[in-house]
């Protein structure tokens, strides 16, 4: 058996050393377009500014070391043109040398990738992107003498990249055409985020983009000009299925590369994964597409083990994803609640902002946390995290939970780690689950941050159930203050709609239970004046 794979990073690399474990007989060929292969594209911004300070440790693999080890014929700079479907061999040629090749396959294997968008605006040939090492180094050699950059897209590569710019002592300029930077979050969770770059010396222009480029400035498009030494792409990445496309294969409504649960196309005899290639949304049902290094090589090892013969079948994605930047972390998983509005699905969701490990142990850093839930059966549908400390491991818990259909309440029986510089004896995911329990079943009715100025002006009125040092320094515009140890004495005073809000929610739960016994109509304020604030902040960035 004789499989050609093409493209020799995340997919290519992992089908082709799994089929070597299962098929010591198979003739296994790779063609790599660039230079290097099984390369760690996730780990290149870190290169610029040398968190990462041997460029070695990005190379994971070599040609040299393939053969040795894996006995895999890797040729890096060979560019493959054409597929003949019909005599089942492809073409192309060494972009060094100039050779041409053709190769006979038994299977074939398209793992192309992505692409980063362009920047087509005037003078955005002077863009730098990064996608792969030699990008890499051409971004790393633009940064000496450098005072100024712009980056365009505030999406996981963007953000990063500014990071490490600013690391450099770089000023930069993180421009962004939508309202908040990472459009897959929520914008009360991503709120932190922003607020942190901010912090740190980003310059966030939001609700713009580069109209032109300049020998060293850009011009956006409100006319703002910006100084610019180094500009750089991250508007994210297309489908790169070019070489699929011409021969006819199949291509999704997402521009993604069809396959089916077996990673086959439209061809029985060739295979795809990777970022060329669409996913199933677990969620919704919906073809997406979901750019990241963790699904790739598990569906190159899914390749691998049908072409040897071993029957199995993609799951649909969640597209969990984390990000950190100045020591902020923010991680998502399944829908928000923007995504899960555009498909039409209805979801309840909840907040917290426990501490990453039990408050008297040194240390303590809040964790807001949100998870959406189908309001009737209790389905978790998605989660998203942001803090400083221990959201990797509760995004990580939560991804794992909707993988296995655990309900909002399922959370509450967990049986997490406990020690008091780990966690606490409630762990945050309980936490929410015991929150999710009670709206469930109608114990605490609550409502949303986006949802309190409709309320106030239907008439209802706005309890602060916190003290008055805390309203000092920080208050919702029309609230009363009663304290909720003193809320007792003052119950037949309210009448009508009431919303109370406290901090984070659960001194407004314990005053949502005396009003309710005492007959009152009331809701909780969902997140109390944490999330209410990061809302309202990330509202008012986003107007400029």
């Amino acid at each position: 058996m004789k499989v050609v794979i093409v493209g020799g990073v995340a997919a290519g690399m992992s089908a082709a050393t799994r089929l070597r474990r299962l098929r010591e007989d198979a003739e296994i060929v790779v063609f790599e377009a660039g230079e290097h292969v099984s390369y760690a594209n996730c780990g290149l911004p870190y290169f610029i500014s040398d968190v990462i300070a041997m460029r070695e440790a990005l190379l994971l693999q070599t040609p040299e070391s393939l053969w040795r080890r894996f006995r895999i014929d890797v040729r890096v700079n060979t560019r493959v043109t054409a597929i003949d479907r019909d005599s089942k061999s492809v073409s192309g040629f060494n972009s060094i040398t100039g050779e041409s090749l053709t190769e006979n396959y038994d299977y074939l294997i398209l793992a192309t990738g992505a692409k980063p968008r362009a920047l087509e605006v005037p003078g955005g040939e002077r863009a730098l992107s990064l996608r792969d090492v030699a990008d890499a180094d051409a971004l790393k050699a633009a940064t000496v003498g450098a005072k100024t950059a712009v980056v365009a897209g505030a999406g996981f590569v963007g953000i990063e990249v500014a990071e490490n710019l600013r690391h450099l002592g770089i000023e930069v300029t993180l421009v962004q055409r939508g309202s908040q930077i990472l459009s897959n979050f929520d914008p009360e969770m991503i709120e932190p985020l922003q607020a942190k770059l901010v912090s740190e010396g980003v310059d966030i222009a939001l609700g713009v983009e580069i109209a032109s480029i300049e020998s060293n400035a850009v011009t956006l498009s409100d006319g703002r000009p910006v100084a610019a030494d180094i500009v750089i792409a991250a508007t994210g990445v297309v489908p790169d299925n070019s070489l699929a496309a011409s021969a006819g294969l199949k291509i999704g409504k997402t521009g993604g590369l069809w396959v089916d649960a077996q990673q086959r196309t439209s061809d029985p005899h060739i295979f795809a994964a990777g970022d060329a290639v669409e996913k199933q949304g677990e969620l919704t049902g919906d073809q997406t597409l979901i750019p990241l290094a963790n699904l790739a090589n598990r569906h190159g090892r899914l390749m691998a083990d049908v072409i040897a013969g071993i029957g199995r079948e993609s799951h649909p994605a969640l597209g969990t994803a984390i990000i950190g930047a100045f020591g902020m972390v923010a991680a998502v998983t399944g829908l928000t609640e923007n995504s899960a509005r555009k498909a039409g699905i209805t979801a309840q969701a909840i907040h917290v902002h426990p501490g990453s490990h039990a408050g008297y142990y040194p240390g303590s850093k809040r964790v807001s946390l949100k998870v959406l839930f189908d309001p009737q059966t209790g389905r978790l549908l998605g989660a998203q995290g942001v803090g400083e400390d221990g959201v990797d491991k509760r995004i990580d818990v939560l991804a794992t939970a909707i993988r296995a259909g655990f309900k909002v309440d399922d959370l509450m029986d967990l049986e997490l780690s406990y020690a008091p510089q780990f966690g606490s004896a409630k762990d945050p995911i309980n936490h929410l689950g015991y929150v999710g329990n009670n709206v469930m079943n109608a114990v605490t009715p609550t409502l949303q941050w986006h949802e309190l100025d409709s309320a106030l002006a239907a008439g209802a009125q706005l309890i602060d159930v916190r003290t008055a040092r805390e309203q000092e320094m920080g208050a919702i515009p029309g609230s009363r203050l009663i304290p909720v140890d003193e809320l007792r004495d003052h119950v037949t005073e309210l009448e009508g709609e009431i919303v109370v809000h406290c901090a984070v929610g659960q001194r407004g739960h314990i005053a949502t239970q005396i009003l309710r016994s005492a007959g009152k109509s009331v809701r909780n304020l969902d997140g109390g004046y944490a999330t209410w604030k990061s809302g309202k902040d990330a509202l008012a960035r986003a107007k400029g």
